[in-house]
């Protein structure tokens, strides 16, 4: 059997957390880079799907290819280190220097891999700017206005888009987990793409899909600003995205899977009593503190 038991994965989250914090800051813009651009692929891909079928639903099925391909490639996507970095601190494996140093560093890798592919793309779709926007440049003119309009609905709209950024990474997150409950690259693959495709097809807000759609709609001549981009999308995005993350996937998950204080001192104990009986039984191997016995003084007597 190929599963992993949920300890085991909080184990494994403990573990890459602090791998992350650790990473050196080059791996880290060339792994974040590489994430901002595969998502923003999937998400054109989802894009051109749906319109293709006409079903929404269609696009959503298809997203979680780049983002498989981030977890199984091992790159940096700042929405699931939201996850892993906090579980690392918690368990006192990094320092909250390092946490922030990773979050910011692949922030800004995924935003410039994320521009890099929309402004490829939108050099594609209009023929480097010699024709008008088709079916599909057009659609992504209406979702880039369609994610900055939550502030003109005031208080509602910016509690709403917290709420859809905090439900949004609360999937993604589960999807990085999810992929560690098998060993298997086909067990990987199926539990990474189920949290994954019930937070596109939900519509959720997340931030590094954002960093794509947005401004690539803008390129294509979409009627928004950079406050509205930032201020109306992004930066409330991205809080409501650490908190999802955070604390409803990494911390949660944590608090109730991670080893607890007395189980390890049960545990010690028992090992004290068993080396306590290996020694009364006279077993050599455990004297000394694994050493053997010193070898028996020769006699010294006259023959």
């Amino acid at each position: 059997m190929d599963h992993v038991s949920p300890a085991k994965v909080v184990r494994t989250m403990i573990e890459a957390g602090a791998a992350k914090a650790a990473a050196p800051v080059r791996d880290l813009l060339i792994r974040g880079f590489l994430s901002g651009a595969l998502l923003g692929i999937s998400t054109s891909l989802a894009i051109t799907t749906a319109l293709q079928t006409s079903l929404p639903v269609a696009g959503a099925l298809v997203f979680p290819v780049g983002f498989v391909m981030i977890v199984l490639l091992g790159l940096e996507l700042v929405t699931g280190n939201f996850a892993l970095l906090p579980v690392a601190l918690a368990d006192r494996r990094c320092g909250a220097g390092q946490v922030i140093r990773n979050l910011t560093t692949v922030f800004l890798a995924n935003l410039a891999g994320s521009l890099f592919y929309g402004a490829l793309l939108a050099v594609s779709l209009t023929m480097m700017g010699s024709q008008a926007p088709d079916a599909m440049a057009s659609k992504i003119v209406a979702i880039a206005q369609a994610k900055t309009h939550y502030l003109h609905l005031g208080l509602p709209g910016f509690v709403a888009m917290f709420v859809r950024a905090v439900l949004c990474n609360w999937m993604v997150c589960l999807g990085v987990v999810m992929a560690m409950t098998s060993t298997s690259t086909v067990g990987k693959i199926v539990a990474a793409w189920l949290p994954v495709l019930t937070f596109f097809a939900h519509g959720y807000e997340h931030a590094v899909v954002n960093m794509f759609v947005i401004p690539a709609g803008m390129l294509l001549g979409a009627p928004v600003s950079m406050a509205d981009w930032w201020m109306g999308n992004q930066i409330p995005v991205t809080l409501g995205n650490l908190v999802g993350g955070s604390l409803f996937t990494g911390l949660f998950l944590y608090w109730t899977y991670r080893p607890r204080e007395g189980e390890a001192q049960g545990k010690g104990e028992a090992r004290a009593a068993s080396r306590r009986e290996r020694e009364e039984r006279g077993d050599d191997a455990v004297k000394g503190h694994g050493e053997l016995d010193p070898p028996r003084p020769r006699s010294t007597t006259a023959a």
